[in-house]
This record gives structure tokens, C-alpha cells and sequence, in this order.
């Protein structure tokens, strides 16, 4: 197996992977990013991302996409939006292999705290984190606008 930076050319796989956890996660509609999206946000001049693959056999199996954050208890942290393998390749270790490219990423350039969010019915990934020495927040929300809120609440004023 093999991890590695993502390149422009893999980002349809990116992308199919985000429509598999999408689907995962019991929100298969929700996904509105295109490649043009990743490659514009994660390659440009100020990329907003970065993005590791998991490679088996010369396939890509597996995506960590994550990026800065800056916390006003912490600093400079990192946030991981997405850690997924497909399906079909569960249990290769490819998981833990991007996991632990990322905290090694975090330990390499001196971030204070890497965070993430889980569902609260994803037990296998929380009691991976869990095992893994994260502390699993159970008393916070995760508090979303989407873009029509976002519309909405700028024309109330």
C-alpha cells in the first residue's frame, strides 16, 4: 500500500469516494462539489485543502482531505474533514495508514489539535478514535448554515 499526496488527476476518484461516504452517511444527494471544484480549491495559487490517497495495486482505495484551522484556545490546528476507504478495501489498513500520514503531518509541522467530526451511529470509527487516544466530544454540536440559510438570514437584515 501506498500513501501519497493526490494530484489533479486523481481527484474523479476523490470524488467517488466523497459520493461513497455521502451514501455512507445516508445523505446521497448531498454532495454538490465537482472535480473542477476540487481542482480549483486544492491546486490553485492558495489551495484550500490538502488531500492524501491510499493507493493499492496502483488503485486509489482510500482519501484523507484535510486543512488548516486556526483555534483561539489552541492556534494553528487541523481539520479533517474526511477520512475514507471504500468498501470493497476495508480492512487493509489503508484507514489507519491515512490517519496516521495526517498525525504525523500534524506532529511535522507543530499543529495543537487535529479535529474531526463523527456520527454518532459510526461506533466502529468512534471506538477506532477512541482506541487511538482522541477524545470523542460528546457534548458539543456541530452547527451548520447551509446556502440557503445563508441567503435567507443576509436578506432579514
Amino acid at each position: 500500500m501506498n500513501i501519497r499526496p493526490a494530484t489533479t488527476n486523481d481527484m474523479s476518484d476523490v470524488l467517488a469516494l466523497i459520493q461513497e461516504l455521502a451514501t455512507f452517511e445516508k445523505e446521497p444527494d448531498a454532495v454538490e462539489v465537482t472535480v473542477e471544484d476540487l481542482i480549483k480549491d486544492g491546486f490553485g495559487e492558495h489551495p484550500l485543502f490538502n488531500v492524501l490517497v491510499a493507493e493499492l495495486d496502483n488503485h486509489i482505495i482510500g482519501m484523507a482531505l484535510f486543512y488548516n484551522r486556526f483555534s483561539t484556545w489552541k492556534g494553528r490546528t487541523i481539520h479533517l474533514e474526511d477520512l475514507i476507504v471504500t468498501e470493497s478495501a476495508r480492512g487493509t489498513g489503508a484507514g489507519y495508514a491515512l490517519y496516521n500520514e495526517v498525525m504525523n503531518i500534524a506532529k511535522a509541522t507543530g499543529v495543537r489539535r487535529v479535529e474531526w467530526v463523527v456520527l454518532n451511529w459510526n461506533e466502529p470509527a468512534i471506538n477506532f478514535y477512541k482506541k487511538s487516544g482522541a477524545t470523542v466530544l460528546e457534548d458539543w454540536y456541530t452547527v451548520q448554515m447551509d446556502q440557503n440559510g445563508i441567503e435567507q438570514f443576509s436578506q432579514t437584515k
